[in-house]
């Protein structure tokens, strides 16, 4: 709307300059002042691309701030899927959550279908099916983090903060009640720096193809979800994760 009124204004201003040259500007003196219009309407031009470009960059800078803070966020996710792997529950302390990941174990299980006889009464047994898991061995929970900066998966990147953690329980079905989680981080500090009114309608984005409302989150304390509140595109390599 602002660029749209400023397009007006240099429309009507040109038109009323035209006028003004026209009727009371002499014409010995009128090379000085198409000096002046030339040079009015360079800065004209300039502020309207800069007006048409401003919310273009900053779609794509937010782009790749916002790459940067659902990677660490993903790796929380990892951790914490892990976590309940072998605890059956998650954790909201961040310091427990690494010394899992750099001592932690995973079982390893074998899935095998086995008979056994089923006393069905008045002396009639019968062979049935059942499956059994047995535990053949053991895994380090590092496995699946080498080479992931996972110690400091829980700073925003770009700013001086740390991610949100908690969690809960969420009734799934009637009375049966599951753990959950969530990591978040406000969207404000990570676009410091940026448009403040760009900034503003960004918190209060509502679209599929963005980061819907205030914060940048994993998980959920209301309903049953280790997914992300992001576009499905972070998740298909096209954000680029780092700018030179």
């Amino acid at each position: 709307m602002n660029l749209l009124l400023m397009i007006l204004v240099a429309v009507v201003v040109a038109f009323l300059l035209a006028v003004l040259v026209v009727k009371f500007v002499p014409l010995k003196m009128r090379w000085l002042v198409s000096i002046l219009l030339l040079g009015a309407t360079v800065f004209l031009a300039y502020k309207i691309y800069g007006g048409i470009m401003e919310p273009i960059n900053f779609n794509k800078d937010k782009k790749v701030r916002y790459a940067k803070v659902i990677k660490n966020l993903k790796l929380i996710r990892d951790a914490e899927v892990k976590y309940k792997e072998v605890t059956g529950t998650y954790t909201s302390n961040k310091d427990s959550l690494i010394s899992f990941i750099e001592s932690g174990k995973l079982a390893l299980t074998e899935t095998k279908n086995i008979e056994v006889e089923e006393d069905r009464g008045g002396g009639i047994k019968v062979k049935v099916s059942k499956k059994q898991v047995d535990t053949i061995g053991y895994e380090p929970v590092l496995k699946y983090f080498e080479g992931k900066e996972y110690k400091n998966m829980f700073n925003v990147p770009g700013t001086d903060l740390q991610f949100e953690l908690a969690t809960g329980r969420v009734e799934k079905v009637a009375g049966l009640e599951v753990p959950v989680f969530e990591a978040k981080v406000s969207k404000k500090p990570i676009l410091t720096g940026m448009n403040p009114s760009l900034i503003k309608a960004e918190l209060e984005a509502i679209e599929s193809d963005q980061i819907k409302g205030e914060f940048v989150s994993v998980g959920s304390l209301s309903e049953v979800t280790t997914g992300g509140n992001w576009p499905p595109f972070y998740d298909k390599g096209e954000a680029v994760a780092k700018k030179d």
